[in-house]
């Protein structure tokens, strides 16, 4: 097995990792961001109220793309190891 092919390999795991992630980090972030800024419109300071509805978006998001993240996790597992063959033999 070549460091090119190791590389590639490596590559595509953190391409498909940063794909599955990136809609449910983006709903938590963007669910802090309008808590923070409720919070500081309205000097409300509670350590709750930030974390909460947080934990709500990242669950939510979870539920409505959980098909699609195992899908794209699945994908990826099948191709890899349907090409074992080739990354062992060379």
């Amino acid at each position: 097995m070549s460091e090119g092919l190791i590389l590639e390999i490596g590559q595509n795991a953190i391409y498909t990792v940063l794909l599955v992630v990136a809609p449910v980090l983006g709903a938590g972030l963007m669910v802090g961001l309008m808590v923070a800024i409720f919070q500081a419109t309205t000097q409300i300071q509670e350590q709750t109220l930030a974390f909460v509805p947080k934990i709500f978006a990242v669950l939510g998001a979870l539920a409505l793309l959980g098909s699609w993240i195992m899908r794209t996790v699945v994908e990826y597992s099948i191709n890899l190891f349907s090409n074992l063959a080739l990354y062992i033999g060379g």
